[in-house]
């Protein structure tokens, strides 16, 4: 049986943002939300480590450089327009630092955990 390409990168992407939430919880990491959507745009995950709050994006490519590279400056300026939405609804965290993280799934490796991979 074959799957339709759409639906096979929707599971590769669930199974990434699993890896990656089990990369997250291994360093320490509080997975606040997963998956968390607004009108402004989608947030893979959201983890929180003492007084930092990690707005944490997935990409899984072949290699680190091209996850990187799928990272565009349209699809970062979502991501941060969502953290802020998100923070501004919970107040309980307004006063933690906010740090944009990538996570990258490439086959055959360890998932890879670029911190402040980008800036607000």
């Amino acid at each position: 049986m074959r799957i339709k390409r759409g639906k096979k990168a929707y599971w590769q992407g669930v199974q990434g943002e699993y890896l990656a939430a089990g990369l997250l919880r291994l360093k320490g990491y509080r997975l606040l939300a997963r998956r968390w959507r607004s009108a402004r745009g989608e947030i893979d995950i959201i983890a929180r480590k003492s007084n930092l709050i990690a707005i944490v994006e997935i990409k899984s490519r072949p290699n680190l450089q091209q996850a990187m590279e799928a990272l565009s400056p349209a699809q970062q300026k979502r991501i941060i327009a969502a953290a802020d939405l998100w923070l501004a609804q919970q107040p309980d965290y307004a006063q933690l630092s906010l740090r944009f993280d990538l996570v990258a799934i490439c086959p055959r490796k360890w998932p890879r955990h670029i911190k402040a991979c980008w800036t607000a």
